[in-house]
């Protein structure tokens, strides 16, 4: 499948934390998505984009949090994220080294 500008808008980018980089010893990747973005779009998406086989996608909003600096209060963007679980001998490089 070829990757069309839906696809590239559907995916905003790889989650690099230490609890994603520990998922990747079980396969999986995680990536920020939209809001609106549903689980076979992503799963649709993911294949097109990077060429591997998606077995299956978990997702969760993760609202913003209240922070305060000084006396002004605001609050952080309410995001999703999607756990990929990739096929065995699938993988993909998102640290961008060789």
């Amino acid at each position: 499948m070829k990757p069309t500008v839906k696809h590239f808008d559907l995916i905003e980018g790889p989650i690099i934390t230490e609890k994603s980089t520990d998922a990747s010893n079980s396969n999986t990747v995680v990536f920020r998505v939209r809001r609106d973005a549903t689980k076979p779009a992503i799963k649709a998406a993911i294949e097109a984009i990077f060429g591997v086989e998606v077995v299956k996608v978990n997702t969760l909003v993760l609202k913003g949090k209240v922070k305060r600096v000084g006396g002004i209060t605001g609050r952080r963007k309410t995001i999703k994220k999607a756990y990929v679980r990739l096929a065995e001998g699938s993988s993909i490089n998102i640290s961008g080294r060789a």
